[in-house]
């Protein structure tokens, strides 16, 4: 597990610059479900959300590289948990450690049909209908963004990033990450998002320390 008593903290964030997009709005009209759960609000792809102070949400920050060599990592005994809610991915994009169990919801009064793309890990595609019980998962190896879709609902998208160890995060509202607990040295911190990719910065900590990172991307 990580020392967070003894280890090196890294935080940040990760800021917005240029125009915001505008994302599509998404026609839900052929599933009458997905569209009343919305009761006749406008639902727009959220392919990329800008955080009213300017920074971005749904993006994957971990360690690539720099653990020491070897070192074996507890996998967590809790469950993350996907939601299928309004015919939308709730949230977009979470992490999970090599082994752990992640959960699969459908809040939804339709059926679904959720169908993980990745490349290194076993494909699969299952069906799930309204209030049944949640599918339970997890994958082997790691890779980071495996696509999620939904066979049945195209516009629906999530991303579920494999980890071998515990350092990463998902940017939230305010846009920020923390990662803890990390053994003294020098690492690479990555970030991904799905439209933008991937950018990276070199940080290193010592015991006890903290360091901020900042990462920019522009629209």
């Amino acid at each position: 597990m990580p020392d967070e008593a003894n280890g090196g903290t890294i935080t940040g964030k990760v800021a917005f610059t240029g125009e915001k997009p505008k994302m599509p709005a998404l026609d839900m009209s052929a599933n009458p479900a997905c569209e009343r759960a919305h009761k006749g609000a406008e639902q727009k792809s959220e392919e990329v959300v800008v955080n009213p102070n300017g920074t971005l949400k749904s993006v994957f920050v971990w360690v690539k590289s720099g653990l020491p060599a070897g070192q074996q990592w507890v996998v967590p005994t809790t469950t993350v948990s996907l939601d299928q809610n309004g015919c939308m991915y709730r949230p977009r994009v979470i992490g999970v450690m090599t082994g752990q169990a992640f959960a699969i919801a459908n809040s939804d009064a339709t059926n679904h049909n959720i169908h993980p793309q990745p490349q290194v890990n076993p494909e699969w595609n299952e069906s799930q209908a309204p209030q049944q019980a949640a599918l339970t998962k997890s994958f082997s190896r790691q890779e980071v963004m495996i696509p999620v879709k939904c066979n049945v609902h195209p516009w629906m998208r999530a991303f579920i990033s494999v980890v071998a160890h515990p350092f990463f995060a998902v940017t939230g509202d305010d846009g920020t990450f923390t990662i803890r607990g990390l053994p003294p040295g020098t690492y690479v911190i990555q970030t991904l998002h799905e439209k933008y990719g991937p950018m990276e910065q070199t940080v290193t900590v010592g015991p006890k320390e903290s360091k901020t990172v900042e990462f920019s991307y522009k629209g």
